[in-house]
């Protein structure tokens, strides 16, 4: 059974213990992953296209099978991600539009946390990255405010780590999902550097203290396993 990988059948929750009382993430219907250890309650299981590992709980054994083929990852680089970025702007504008709310550990529709709607609006377009916020920041190229484009990403940090995620648009507008306590609880546009009183601005001020760094998506995530045999 360990020794295989798997494909989801349908969207599965994965949890951050055995217990199963936090979502972690979302796994997506066809998203690959391997399983790793087993609890009596949960299996430990690691998603192929990002390397999450969350634990999956076992009456969800049953929507899984095994992969067909083993999951190939695709080597895209930045020219190719500046053509597909407009996909990926798109697929959050259209998020957006639907009725949803913020969710914790969110990344299948129509339900994101912030991160979670950044992996999934490059997934729609081909491209991986990691799964949080702070992992996210580690993999792009830092990037100043000065150097900003459309696509970048922007991060907030409110204690010792990265927290919190937004697709730059320009002119000084970025896209997220937010929380309750700072946010609207779901996705929106705010401004960086807000000055009036509409929404944007409201929610801009609040999340403006936290802005810390961005980066720019330079190539699709690949596993370490996968360059290592290369």
């Amino acid at each position: 059974m360990f020794a295989r990988e798997y494909c989801c059948q349908i969207h599965l929750d994965l949890y951050t213990s055995p217990a199963a009382n936090g979502l972690a993430t979302q796994a997506a219907a066809g998203r690959h992953l391997r399983l790793l250890a087993e609890e009596e309650n949960a299996i430990q299981v690691q998603l192929c296209e990002d390397d999450y590992i969350a634990w999956l709980p076992r009456p969800q054994l049953d929507q899984l099978l095994p992969a067909r083929q083993a999951y190939q990852p695709q080597y895209i680089q930045r020219a190719e991600i500046v053509a597909r970025l407009p996909h990926v702007i798109a697929f959050m504008r259209a998020a957006m539009q639907v009725p949803h709310q913020y969710r914790w550990g969110g990344t299948v529709a129509p339900d994101y946390d912030c991160s979670g709607l950044m992996q999934a609006a490059f997934a729609a377009a081909g491209i991986w990255l990691p799964r949080d916020s702070y992992q996210q920041a580690d993999f792009l190229a830092p990037i100043g405010f000065d150097a900003l484009q459309s696509g970048d990403l922007i991060f907030f940090r409110e204690t010792h780590r990265i927290n919190h995620v937004a697709l730059y648009l320009g002119d000084g507008k970025y896209i997220h999902s937010s929380g309750q306590e700072k946010g609207r609880n779901g996705i929106g546009i705010d401004a960086i550097a807000p000055d009036d009183d509409a929404e944007d601005s409201q929610i801009g001020r609040r999340y403006a203290p936290y802005l810390c760094q961005a980066g720019r998506v330079m190539q699709s995530y690949v596993s370490p396993r996968y360059t290592a045999a290369d």
